[in-house]
């Protein structure tokens, strides 16, 4: 299948660039409602409008095109027909709560394989995007991950499961990157976390997370040298080119030594 690459990126930059001003407004106004999914997990009425205003410019503009999204269809399979795998805020209760780090992430797949992504971040003003072998960028700049940074000097971001019945490893883990590596980060948002690495600002980046957190970070992250990985088996059914079980992004330098770091038993 032949697709215009470019074509692609300005319209997911442009759709993102918009969501991101929704978000904004939205919290000027303190124009939203929250509730809880399962497990805990915050929504808010700003998630579910962005999710509406994604997929309806998704399928004007590409009616021939699926979408896997976390607010709207959570189930569904890749195969040869491009999709497009989006998070209308990556940090829902950071946005909540008045952070910055958060953002719209889009991602798009065609035959399984990551093609592009997109990641706005619109209270940072950071757009990031990359294209499959066309390297990662951030406002324009390329981005290259720092590599060369031994572990002890590793800087390691992280996230914690709104399910807390299961923390015995996630602790152990923690323990560990904090006695091999210079400190630990939960910033709240695997998207962006994904692109601090690609950004050089943080050294690695583990956590299992839903396919719409990592579909677009971890292409940008590619794009900018980093090596993507697993700590620890994948226990879910999503297929892998969308698999956030056991996720490990990290400089190359660092790849070996931090799934040592992980390993608990």
């Amino acid at each position: 299948m032949t697709l215009n690459t470019d074509k692609l990126l300005a319209f997911a930059k442009r759709i993102a660039s918009h969501a991101g001003t929704i978000m904004v407004e939205a919290r000027e106004k303190k124009g939203f409602s929250a509730d809880y999914k399962a497990d805990h997990e915050l929504v808010t009425s700003t998630d579910l409008a962005i999710d509406h205003y994604l997929c309806q410019e998704i399928i004007a503009a590409y009616p021939d095109h699926r979408i896997l999204s976390e607010e709207s269809s959570p189930n569904l399979s890749l195969d040869a027909v491009p999709t497009w795998v989006i998070d209308p805020i990556d940090g829902t209760v950071n946005f909540a709560h008045h952070h910055r780090h958060v953002a719209v992430s889009i991602g798009l797949y065609v035959d399984g394989q990551r093609l592009l992504g997109v990641v706005y971040a619109p209270f940072l003003d950071e757009c990031y995007w990359a294209i499959k072998g066309q390297g990662a960028y951030l406002n324009g700049e390329r981005l290259w991950v720092a590599d060369g940074v031994s572990l002890r000097n590793a800087l390691v971001a992280t996230g914690f499961p709104y399910q807390k019945n299961a923390l015995e490893k996630l602790i152990k883990r923690v323990s560990n990157v904090l006695h091999q590596c210079q400190d630990v980060r939960r910033n709240g948002s695997a998207a962006l976390d994904l692109c601090w690495v690609a950004a050089g600002r943080l050294q690695a980046y583990y956590e299992s997370v839903k396919p719409w957190d990592m579909a677009a970070g971890a292409l940008i992250a590619v794009e900018a040298g980093a090596v993507l990985g697993r700590y620890d088996e994948v226990e879910s059914a999503w297929p892998l080119g969308i698999n956030g079980d056991s996720l490990l992004v990290c400089a190359p330098s660092l790849y070996d030594a931090m799934q040592q770091v992980l390993v608990v038993d």
